[in-house]
């Protein structure tokens, strides 16, 4: 767990060196000047002690202090400072990052081939866990994201086939599914996923042409039934007004000509040619 690691302004410290050396020599010089070399000898151990606490830091960026192996803290406040001497310091960088996965190949939902990949974006929030829970957390979220977007696309088909289902293709649903399972794997490393987005998705080249042909076929099929259902309801509306208005009175018989005719002129997927009737309606 992350705590604050005790830290004073390095500016502070190198005036109050300063100070202490010019108060040695002057103390020395008025008591006895043969000990001025020892005086010197002395101040000069204190600020190589007192220089190895020194750290700058850049803004976003933490430093992560120990004292011979042991955690006493992290510095995250930009600038010149001063922490304990004889520790080390390591960076960790608070920016947000954001990297892509390769291209994977797996088998949705439906068991078809498909090439997926996704932009992960994420910071570092706890720069002790992310120093000492896992030995890189750089390479541990991107296995990490790589193994969440296989799960992801095996758990969903490519289409979708019932209403209410999620499919792939379903950017919004699937990018939230995608952050939240993340969110959960990084957690051990001290990292927060803030988005998780699928960026490239699409059939195998094998079963490309093939999947082609059948999104084609579905989109016809939904068309015409569209176009079928306007024309039905066109044909209801033409008979009721003509028995309403008493413009003509049909037949059965006539009633199913002009219906099969009307249906062929509303959807046909080429130019009708009528052909006009000059003479007796029963000729």
């Amino acid at each position: 767990m992350e705590r604050r690691a005790f830290r004073i302004n390095g500016f502070a410290v190198l005036a109050g060196l300063v100070v202490l050396g010019i108060a040695m020599a002057a103390a020395t010089q008025a008591a006895d000047t043969t000990l001025l070399p020892a005086a010197a000898i002395l101040w000069g151990v204190v600020a190589m002690i007192v220089c190895t606490g020194f750290v700058v830091i850049n803004p976003n960026e933490a430093k992560v202090v120990q004292f011979l192996g042991r955690y006493v803290g992290s510095v995250n406040d930009a600038g010149f400072q001063w922490v304990l001497p004889f520790t080390s310091k390591r960076r960790i960088t608070l920016r947000v990052r954001n990297f892509e996965t390769a291209k994977l190949k797996v088998n949705d939902a439906d068991g078809n081939p498909v090439e997926i990949a996704a932009v992960v974006v994420y910071k570092v929030v706890d720069t002790a866990t992310a120093a000492f829970s896992v030995d890189d957390y750089e390479n541990y979220v991107a296995i990490q994201s790589e193994a969440a977007v296989r799960h992801l696309a095996t758990t969903h088909p490519y289409d979708g086939h019932e209403e209410g289902g999620t499919s792939l293709r379903d950017g919004t649903e699937v990018a939230a599914e995608l952050t939240a399972e993340l969110s959960e794997r990084t957690h051990l490393a001290g990292v927060e996923v803030l988005e998780a987005r699928i960026t490239h998705l699409a059939y195998a080249p094998e079963i490309a042409q093939a999947m082609l042909v059948r999104q084609q076929a579905t989109q016809v099929v939904a068309a015409r039934t569209q176009i079928v259902a306007g024309a039905v309801g066109m044909v209801q509306l033409a008979l009721n007004r003509l028995a309403e208005e008493g413009v003509v009175d049909l037949d059965e018989e006539r009633k199913a000509q002009m219906v099969s005719n009307l249906l062929v002129v509303l959807c046909g997927d080429r130019a009708i040619q009528p052909v006009v009737n000059a003479g007796s309606l029963y000729a």
